[in-house]
């Protein structure tokens, strides 16, 4: 089993306050729900009016598919032009079989 974690921080520019970002970010978190099967939240920069982290995760039997939906939720989010991502990381990790 493997979960990919990503990590990515995007800016608002045209946010002003915490209420016009967390619209933003409201409605990224909803439209990467409803397209994907991942776990998606907001997990720092919580008092800035302009920079958001987010966090996804995401389980699969095969690491590079892991990778590859992480990389594909980046680029959705890129491509709804509501921010702009300043930065993305991604980690796999590998855990052994139960018994």
């Amino acid at each position: 089993m493997f979960v990919g974690i990503g990590l990515l921080r995007i800016v608002i520019h045209q946010s002003s306050s915490l209420k016009q970002k967390r619209q933003v970010v409201k409605s990224i978190l909803g439209k990467v729900r409803s397209k994907f099967d991942v776990s998606i939240a907001e997990v720092g920069d919580n008092d800035k009016w302009q920079i958001c982290s987010i966090g996804m995760a995401v389980v699969s039997n095969d690491s590079s598919h892991a990778h590859k939906m992480l990389e594909t939720i980046n680029e959705f989010i890129e491509n709804l032009y509501l921010a702009e991502v300043i930065s993305f990381s991604i980690e796999i990790s590998s855990f052994g079989e139960f018994h």
